[in-house]
């Protein structure tokens, strides 16, 4: 199942003893395009602190009364590596905050979390120690998190032209991989409209300019297949679509 980030953001949080707060932002490692942490606002019970929760500890969301399930109590939570306000994080941060919760780390082993194929993979196998993870932890390599809600409103600049801005993203359900990046371009195009890319079509991220390369022309975009919002991606789109491009279809 396939689900807007935007429709996610907002959920309230249910920790195992009480309530956490709620669903602010996602962070999304950009060499794979997937999402590594939820970002929770924790209200009045842990002011002026930002928390991350990991997809590893998410349990199955109840969409009509936007409730997200989350396998940590609030001492656990409470009692996690504190992040500095507004800092980027790093490697050593999430290096300590894997080794609180016991997790095998996500960016060590050959699968998109890491020893896994899926995040609830890991939570089965918490606290089981890889040798690997110690030559990682002292290494300190980057780890290319960026905030969703900080990319929408990037350009989108197409092999000839600009078109569009990131409106929103499209995340898989199970493994938490950003599938599809939502183009607004009706600033760009009279009478335009919405549509997806693949992270797989983009060439390059210009943080500093704020600006999304595609490997896509201006009318191809234009004339590709509409997205509606108000209805769920489902297979049949997904095969219109990559046929529409010409591309290897990911499944």
């Amino acid at each position: 199942m396939l689900r807007s980030v935007k429709e996610i953001t907002g959920y309230i949080l249910l920790g195992t003893d009480d309530e956490i707060g709620r669903c602010r932002d996602f962070l999304f490692e950009d060499q794979h395009w997937a999402v590594r942490y939820m970002v929770a606002e924790t209200g009045k019970w842990l002011p002026g602190q930002k928390v991350l929760i990991s997809p590893i500890s998410l349990g199955e969301p109840e969409w009509n009364s936007r409730r997200f399930p989350v396998d940590l109590t609030k001492d656990q939570i409470k009692n996690s590596p504190p992040l500095e306000h507004d800092m980027p994080v790093s490697r050593e941060y999430e290096a300590r905050y894997f080794d609180y919760y016991g997790y095998p780390y996500y960016w060590v082993g050959g699968g998109l979390w890491g020893v896994e194929a899926y995040p609830t993979g890991l939570l089965s196998r918490r606290n089981e120690q890889f040798p690997e993870e110690k030559a990682v932890r002292q290494n300190n390599e980057p780890n290319h998190l960026r905030s969703c809600g900080e990319v929408e409103g990037y350009h989108i600049e197409a092999t000839d032209d600009s078109i569009g801005h990131v409106e929103d993203f499209i995340v898989e359900e199970d493994s938490w991989i950003i599938r599809y990046a939502v183009i607004d371009t009706r600033n760009w195009l009279p009478g335009g409209k919405k549509v997806v890319i693949s992270p797989s079509w983009v060439k390059a991220v210009i943080w500093n300019d704020e600006k999304v390369v595609v490997d896509l022309t201006k009318d191809q975009i234009k004339n590709s297949p509409e997205f509606d919002p108000s209805t769920p991606i489902n297979r049949e789109y997904e095969a219109q679509l990559y046929d529409f491009y010409g591309r290897p279809r990911y499944w």
